[in-house]
């Protein structure tokens, strides 16, 4: 057993307070994830990287959201600043997946080199007219065969690079026709409909790590998903994902109850990782104290994330960047 407590932290700046090293020393997080509040100079990233990995005394996975467009936590100078994937794709039409493989590949090039070794990204939620803007344009496309495609571009794009790519938002996030940051969506469509939001999932589910959705598929559970044992038996069982489940942000409000409530819920549905992105440190004490320790499945899937962890490739980032210059 490895003794991970199971979350993945935020910090608060951009270098850890006495506090926070004494803290995550003691709690020993899976891995931690950064903000735009983290991040000033390529040396100073760096510098915090190595920070987080020193206080828990081995090679943390660093996590970050860099999908482009909106969310993209690294601007410019210190990263490509790209287009919103749905523009993106479109503007690359049939070259579509060989420009989501390369910018996938640059995107992954630049983390690695700051330290951050994983990215919450493919998302392969299946977009409709009716997809809530805070998601829409960062989904690949409405048809789940061409998203699956994408999906799996930008997964090996990552991988190729040295980056833990992060499928999400699992089981499919597409049809929230309201944002779950602020609050629940539901979805009333039968099983049978949801079968091409799943079909994604299902073509990804050999990936080594993915997110929940914070919302109710009310032909599964009435709970969001991330708090329903139903709706993750589904994940587990019949989307067939066998990686290591962290929750979307545990403190958005789709979810109802204190952050504590909410961890001890998600981990009894079946998550297997709490992500705690925002808070005060005395939360993010009390959210380990409440989880604990990972149980021996999710401390499997834990460690299988840290022994499959790719080496960065010899890839030429001028090349391929020329190459993404003719294809757009």
């Amino acid at each position: 057993m490895s003794g991970f407590t199971a979350a993945i932290f935020g910090c608060d700046g951009l270098r850890l307070s006495s506090e926070e090293k004494a803290f995550y020393r003691d709690a020993n997080p899976f891995g931690f994830i950064l903000f735009a509040r983290n991040i000033d100079t390529a040396d100073q990233v760096r510098a915090l990287t190595d920070e987080l990995r020193a206080c828990v005394g081995h090679d943390a996975p660093i996590l970050i959201d860099q999908e482009g467009g909106r969310v993209q936590r690294l601007r410019a100078p210190l990263a490509t600043e790209w287009t919103p994937a749905l523009d993106f794709v479109q503007a690359a039409g049939p070259n579509a997946a060989r420009a989501m493989y390369l910018r996938s590949a640059i995107t992954a090039h630049e983390l690695i080199s700051l330290g951050i070794d994983s990215n919450c990204a493919p998302l392969v939620d299946v977009a409709s007219a009716e997809t809530h803007p805070f998601l829409r344009n960062r989904c690949y496309g409405e048809d789940p065969t061409v998203v699956a495609a994408l999906g799996r571009a930008v997964a090996d794009g990552h991988l190729d690079a040295g980056v833990l790519p992060v499928v999400k938002h699992i089981p499919g996030h597409g049809r929230a026709t309201v944002d779950s940051h602020h609050n629940l969506p539901h979805v009333s469509a039968p099983l049978s409909a949801l079968q091409s939001d799943f079909a994604p999932f299902r073509a990804l589910n050999d990936l080594s790590m993915g997110m929940t959705a914070h919302l109710a598929i009310e032909a599964i559970d009435t709970l969001p998903a991330t708090i329903s044992p139903p709706t993750m038996r589904y994940i587990r069982e019949d989307i067939g994902f066998d990686g290591l489940i962290m929750t979307d942000d545990i403190g958005m409000q789709a979810l109802s109850g204190t952050v504590v409530d909410r961890s001890i819920a998600a981990i009894a549905a079946g998550c297997d990782v709490i992500l705690h992105c925002n808070g005060p440190l005395s939360e993010r004490i009390d959210v380990a104290q409440a989880v604990a320790k990972m149980p021996a499945r999710a401390d499997e899937r834990a460690q299988r994330v840290l022994d499959t962890r790719p080496r960065p490739g010899a890839l030429d980032i001028p090349a391929l960047t020329a190459e993404l210059e003719t294809l757009i």
